[in-house]
């Protein structure tokens, strides 16, 4: 029991030396040494950084934030990486450079509004609530081009040169232009100078006079009389989406009284019914009648496509009685 007592004194004595050999050693190391983060960007080393939670963060809000106004991101491919290093305390740390280095790498991304005239980027506002207010401004003045106004959220490199909404309207408008109806003695259809595009739209159903049949057949995409971020305005006719290509027949006998290219509906049909009733076959990727030329129901012509202010292919359809838009559900679909 004895002999036992001493060998463990003797244990304890050896293991406390060691223990306290150890914590002169650490002690003499953190004197002389520090933990410290050394940097790279791409393999290049570029400095040190004693709290790399704090450098990364200031990183990520530069990313997602940028300096200055309009700013949607920055884009850096080349982010630090950190390794944890015991280096002499005389070390310098230079997260300030390092930080710097880091931001004059990425690309800044600007985010703004364009306004369309059909196809066509006419001017630039600054934000969501200036672009919403050019479109409101217009249909309150009953701009002709109203129909072709869209707006397109841009995230370029480089900012363009921003007006005001007032501004905009005043760039954008205008004035309306009447419809000019010319009778032909040789027949009862009405021939229209112009056809109408104004978003004057009607939710009752009326007596046409005159039978519809099916264009093409498809899926219904988009109803009447309703609102898109697509689009300046309220649906004026029924989008009934189908494969590029596919034929479209004349819903009714009549007058092509339009054939071309028209803002934002693209390649355009418009036919004469009689007693002021017109469809209108919008998008398409050909057409195959001209100004003048009777069609008879069913008879081809044009196909689907996505021209003008189109997310995918599809055939808008109207139906209008003197210029008003009605539901086409109401007589076909």
């Amino acid at each position: 029991m004895k002999k036992m007592l001493i060998h463990l004194r003797t244990s304890v004595k050896f293991i406390v030396l060691v223990l306290i050999g150890a914590f002169l050693i650490i002690g003499a190391v953190s004197f002389v040494y520090k933990p410290i983060y050394s940097v790279t960007i791409d393999g290049q080393e570029v400095g040190y950084s004693e709290n790399k939670s704090k450098l990364q963060s200031r990183i990520n809000e530069y990313m997602k934030n940028g300096e200055g106004e309009n700013v949607a991101f920055v884009q850096i491919d080349n982010l630090p990486k950190y390794k944890l290093c015991l280096l002499k305390r005389n070390i310098t740390t230079n997260d300030e450079e390092i930080f710097n280095i880091v931001k004059n790498s990425g690309v800044t991304y600007y985010k703004y509004y364009a306004i369309l005239d059909g196809e066509e980027e006419k001017v630039y506002v600054s934000n969501f609530q200036d672009a919403e207010a050019v479109v409101e401004g217009l249909k309150q003045k009953d701009s002709y081009n109203v129909s072709t106004i869209s707006v397109s959220e841009k995230y370029e490199t480089e900012l363009k040169d921003f007006v005001s909404a007032e501004e905009a309207i005043s760039k954008l408008y205008i004035q309306p232009i009447r419809t000019v109806t010319v009778s032909k003695t040789n027949t009862k259809s009405v021939y229209s100078g112009n056809v109408s595009t104004a978003r004057n739209i009607s939710s009752k159903k009326i007596e046409l006079g005159v039978a519809l049949a099916r264009p093409i057949s498809g899926r219904i995409s988009s109803r009447f009389a309703t609102n898109s971020s697509v689009r300046a305005g309220t649906h004026t006719g029924l989008d009934i989406a189908a494969p590029k290509g596919t034929s479209i027949g004349a819903a009714a006998s009549g007058t092509v009284v339009f054939a071309g290219r028209k803002g934002a509906y693209g390649n355009m049909i418009a036919i004469a019914h009689g007693n002021g009733v017109q469809t209108y076959y919008a998008h398409c990727s050909a057409i195959n009648v001209s100004v003048g030329q009777k069609v008879s129901q069913g008879q081809k012509i044009g196909a689907v496509g996505s021209t003008g202010n189109a997310t995918g292919p599809h055939l808008h359809l109207e139906v209008r009685v003197n210029g008003v838009a009605y539901n086409p559900q109401n007589y076909v679909y």
